[in-house]
């Protein structure tokens, strides 16, 4: 049965992260492996150390640990370390936070060869409408290409390239840190595992330079700001034949001056006469696809709310779209004709003499009933 994660690393539930991160650091240095050659039960303790530090170093881990214990983060992608590696990518994460630098164990895993190319973000601005109907757009990018003259050798044609003899072709040197080594960038070959005598003039010995590419992005209908669209191998060349990285478009949507929206829900408002409350009338709103016929029915109210189902935004999942709800706002008539006012006025009478009259029946009501 596992322990508690708290109790493994010697702390309480209140422990911020940097007493956990020091907690583990004193166990990881105390029963790692090359301290304790051959002691199982060392490597155990240092096992179990690693694993309580993995999930108790995530905010989200840790909230779910500290709600359901072990059971918490056995679906949250974490069930605990299967492979030797994962522990040591552990151990390397808390001596990078101190240190800046990996352990030896791991620079077995680095990238000394082909690596790969930086993901580029954009951020791309879009109407209302685009949003809503989806667009198709062309953006201009500066990324780093593979140098065409020297096809990414960095060298100029006919210079010899040759294995860089103080990593002997690495890209990175090894020195001892007491009981461990660490792993570091060659100063001879700046990583590249090569060396020549004359750099291409193109790119200077860097093998990419900086161009200009025109990419056409397809932005779905019903995106939002906010919104990530990921265009793989459109980002930077990778070095030394590594691969292309990707391209992020991050969406940003204009205000519009009449829509606005609620998750794929559109609301607007609709300005419509006292006269026409009163009566009632059938009135043009506009839509996403264009203007369309509503009723407004006799005697209703300011603030009243009416709906077109289906009239929202589309949804990115395939789902229903959303409604499109439509505010009524009333607006006093102004500049009236003689006519109007007066017939305004004999309207006006009219209603104060129902008034009257209803005070009356009352009236009568409540004798009838001090009567008895």
């Amino acid at each position: 049965m596992k322990r508690d994660y708290y109790e493994v690393l010697g702390l309480t539930r209140a422990a911020s992260i940097e007493e956990i991160k020091k907690a583990y650091r004193k166990l990881a240095l105390k029963y790692h492996p090359d301290r304790n050659p051959g002691d199982k039960e060392a490597e155990e303790k240092f096992k179990e150390a690693a694993e309580a530090y993995e999930v108790l170093k995530d905010p989200e881990k840790k909230r779910l640990y500290d709600a359901y214990g072990h059971q918490g983060v056995s679906g949250s992608g974490f069930s605990g370390f299967s492979h030797t590696e994962d522990i040591f990518s552990a151990f390397n994460d808390i001596f990078e936070d101190f240190f800046g630098f990996s352990t030896g164990r791991t620079s077995r895993r680095s990238d000394f060869g082909p690596q790969k190319g930086a993901d580029l973000r954009y951020d791309l601005t879009i109407s209302f409408i685009e949003a809503a109907k989806g667009s198709e757009k062309e953006i201009e990018i500066q990324r780093l290409e593979t140098c065409t003259r020297c096809s990414g050798t960095g060298a100029e044609a006919g210079n010899e390239v040759t294995t860089c003899p103080t990593c002997q072709g690495r890209g990175q040197i090894i020195r001892s840190e007491g009981f461990f080594q660490v792993s570091t960038t060659c100063p001879n070959c700046s990583g590249t595992g090569t060396i020549f005598t004359k750099p291409c003039p193109s790119c200077h010995g860097k093998g990419r330079t900086p161009q200009y590419r025109k990419v056409k992005i397809k932005i779905p209908a019903g995106v939002d700001t906010g919104a990530k669209l990921r265009l793989r191998h459109e980002g930077e060349a990778g070095s030394r034949g590594g691969q292309r990285g990707d391209l992020f478009i991050v969406i940003h949507v204009e205000p519009h001056k009449y829509f606005h929206r609620k998750g794929n829900d559109l609301y607007c408002e609709v300005e419509i006469s006292s006269i026409e409350a009163c009566l009632g009338e059938v009135i043009q709103v506009p839509t996403l696809d264009g203007q369309e016929q509503i009723k407004i029915p006799a005697g209703t109210q300011p603030g009243a709310i009416f709906k077109l189902k289906g009239k929202g935004f589309p949804d990115l999942r395939g789902f229903s779209p959303g409604d499109q709800l439509i505010k009524i706002r009333l607006v006093t008539p102004s500049g009236l004709s003689d006519r109007q006012k007066e017939l305004l006025q004999e309207f006006m009478e009219i209603e104060k003499h129902k008034e009257r009259e209803k005070d009356g029946f009352f009236k009568k009501i409540f004798k009838k009933v001090e009567l008895r």
